[in-house]
């Protein structure tokens, strides 16, 4: 069981607020990004089908957050994919990053425009150049939630994220989520991944910039 403390309430005193200082391993995915050689594999009716996309993810820091004695600090992000050569979304996502320096946790918060919500977590040392967050189907600390259609035909059962820093600069992820397609009997995985470059460097939080 977290040894959590008794005073639930209490907010920390004299806190750093310049995000960018305290994000731990998370700090080298700040800014804004592209990666033009994504690919995901995904269900289709005959056979997997496998897609090339360009991804522009953009990472700003956001003010640290406070929930009684706990403290976070943190990236919003919006990911956006389209498949080479075309306008058309592919693929959309918004969500957080957060980093736990008391604990090093971390907090993988992502949303699709299809109706599902996944909140990941792991751990990792503050220098760490590789961390992995996941999440499973019914648990209420990290888990997966989705509208009804997609839990009929599509039931996503897990979800694992490992993110690596690059010695260049880069950072590149794996994702694998395990899909229950209704019909069939064996669970799919559902994968994606991709290396993005940096296009344009983060802006300070709000406390940060004012201070």
């Amino acid at each position: 069981m977290t040894d959590f403390p008794q005073d639930i309430f209490s907010e920390q005193e004299g806190i750093d607020v310049d995000t960018l200082a305290n994000l731990g391993p998370l700090r080298p995915l700040a800014g804004v990004w592209v990666g033009v050689k994504g690919f995901d594999i995904n269900p289709d009716a005959e056979a997997p089908r496998r897609q090339d996309y360009v991804e522009h993810i953009e990472l700003q820091p956001i003010d640290p957050q406070s929930n009684g004695p706990q403290l976070l600090y943190g990236l919003r992000y919006h990911a956006h994919m389209v498949k080479p050569g075309e306008v058309e979304t592919y693929h959309d996502q918004v969500g957080y990053w957060l980093w736990e320096p008391a604990t090093g946790m971390i907090i993988h918060s992502l949303t699709i425009p299809r109706g599902q919500i996944v909140l990941a977590g792991g751990k990792a040392q503050a220098e760490a150049t590789q961390f992995e967050v996941s999440a499973t189907r019914g648990s209420t600390e990290y888990g997966i939630c989705s509208q009804g259609f997609l839990e009929h035909a599509f039931r996503t059962d897990a979800f694992r994220m490992v993110v690596t820093v690059n010695p260049d600069g880069t950072w590149s992820y794996f994702e694998d989520t395990i899909l229950q397609v209704r019909g069939r009997p064996d669970p799919f995985h559902h994968t994606d991944r991709n290396t993005l470059t940096r296009v344009a460097p983060p802006t300070p939080n709000p406390l940060a910039a004012a201070s």
